[in-house]
């Protein structure tokens, strides 16, 4: 193995046939769809909240601040209640993910991403026949149930049943899925904006992509590694077989994931006492780091709120939807890019490109803002400016797209031992939730008071994650999940907690 000047690793590629299937491509595909539920509750969010009948029924006060500011744009949306409705379903989200690795651990990931699903449909349905705040919140937080299960059980799984040789490509579509689900319910959002029950219809559709996943999920395998774990060995083998390929031996890599776990096993320790032990310190730190600087990189909170921030910053409720949507198609692209190299040059490439690219636009918006609109945001802005928001806007969810997005979920799912790669898996997605709740929870009160300095607050944290992985973050692309080990023994940091 070759170590760059900060640790980078190449190789070994596995021993094993990690050869593309028609059957290892629909099971991911299948699996990853569990990213639309995600992806449609953070787009219809954001455009439900500035639809007029929904402000009227359950946040007046919204609609009576929007009559009344007339010297701020950057105020008009900064409501507490408003934010509640938004940021429940994180809450609710962090509390299942840690719950979620005793699941997973107990009835398997492909089981955990059922219950996630079923549970998010009732929220739905709760949501879309809501009659009062009460109502919203508690299907809010059912919502934040099922996604807080799928988004701990998806990644592992497609990490699990990918060719380590394309673990990278397949891990991607999970965010493909999100971003597709993003899209959607902006679409949506455009298409019911004018109707009284338009909000009823954007909330309670989010039945459909439930169902989907839902129906996809009961109709594959859980993964080898899962059904080894639970004393299931024929099942796993046939599963195993199944995605790898009929004339395929895979008694060879079969006895690989059972020696894993048999020392697993064996060592009958509380993995989330295990996660803690120095040996595993570089795993724990970049299980919390990776998806607590995700969020902080602004990408959800821009995706909650674009239609409030472009209708802020001078676009009208059509255009500001549609603007929306631009820039959901944008990450959408981005995402497919990231498919298609992140094999090719590697984990730590797009990491660091995006993060240069993601510094570049926030700062660029935030100087833009200023000088249109004033330090004190009173000036009104003008449409070619609004305009070339939305183009800096989309130059930053593409570099998002093609590196924090799609690699915050395959990093933390494809570095720990199967001892505890449910428990650090549910440590990711609950920092993940704690963060996006914080952030949602202060973003719009932050807009109003920061105004384009917000901005500037993203661009200071990209420019420190980015330096975090050019020293911190190892190369992983083509390492088989039980070698993986190796990429921290010859980091030039990490080693020193690994080694001995």
């Amino acid at each position: 193995m070759a170590v760059g000047g900060f640790g980078g690793v190449d190789g070994p590629v596995s021993s094993f046939n990690g050869k593309i299937t028609a059957s290892v491509v629909i099971t991911c595909i299948v699996a990853a769809s569990s990213g639309l539920i995600f992806g449609y509750d953070i787009g219809i969010s954001g455009g439900v909240t500035t639809m007029q009948p929904f402000l009227q029924k359950f946040f007046p006060s919204v609609l009576r601040k929007a009559a009344e500011a007339k010297t701020n744009i950057y105020c008009v949306y900064d409501s507490q209640v408003l934010t509640s409705f938004t940021s429940s379903l994180y809450i609710a989200g962090l509390a299942a993910s840690l719950v979620a690795s005793r699941l997973t651990a107990a009835i398997g990931r492909r089981n955990t991403m059922v219950l996630g699903g079923l549970t998010f449909l009732a929220g739905a349905a709760i949501n879309g026949g809501a009659a009062n705040v009460a109502m919203l919140i508690f299907g809010r937080i059912l919502l934040g149930f099922g996604v807080g299960f799928t988004n701990q059980a998806t990644p592992v799984y497609l990490s699990e049943v990918a060719p380590p040789r394309w673990r990278g490509a397949f891990s991607t579509g999970f965010q493909f899925f999100i971003g597709i689900g993003v899209v959607a319910a902006n679409c949506i959002n455009y298409g019911t904006a004018k109707r009284s029950w338009g909000w009823r219809l954007s909330l309670g559709l989010a039945v459909v992509p439930a169902a989907i996943m839902t129906i996809g999920a009961l109709l594959i395998s859980d993964t080898p590694s899962s059904l080894i774990d639970r004393g299931k060995v024929e099942q796993a083998r046939h599963s195993l077989r199944k995605v790898r390929g009929k004339d395929c031996d895979v008694e060879a890599e079969l006895a690989e994931l059972k020696k894993a776990s048999d020392v697993a096993n064996e060592a009958k320790r509380e993995p989330f006492v295990t996660i803690f032990e120095r040996q595993y310190r570089p795993h724990l730190v970049m299980s919390i780091a990776i998806p607590f600087f995700q969020q902080l990189t602004g990408i959800n909170i821009i995706a909650f709120y674009a239609p409030v921030l472009f209708q802020s910053v001078g676009f009208g409720n059509d255009s500001a939807l549609i603007a929306a949507i631009i820039l959901g198609l944008v990450n959408l692209a981005s995402i497919l890019v990231s498919t298609g190299v992140v094999d090719r040059f590697g984990r730590r490439f797009l990491f660091l490109e995006g993060g240069i690219q993601m510094f570049v636009c926030q700062v660029g918006v935030a100087v833009l803002l200023a000088v249109t609109t004033g330090v004190s945001g009173t000036k009104e802005i003008s449409k070619g400016y609004a305009i070339l928001v939305l183009v800096l806007m989309c130059i930053y969810a593409a570099g998002f797209g093609w590196s924090w997005g799609p690699l915050s979920w395959l990093i933390p799912s494809e570095i720990f031992p199967i001892k505890i790669r449910s428990t650090g898996q549910s440590i990711s997605v609950a920092v993940n939730f704690a963060t996006t709740f914080v952030l949602s929870q202060t973003f719009l009160a932050m807009l109003c008071h920061f105004k384009y300095g917000t901005f500037l607050f993203y661009a200071a944290w990209i420019a420190s994650m980015t330096i975090f992985v050019a020293l911190f973050l190892p190369e992983t692309k083509g390492i088989p999940l039980d070698s993986m080990n190796s990429v921290w023994e010859k980091h030039w940091y990490w080693r020193r907690f690994v080694s001995g």
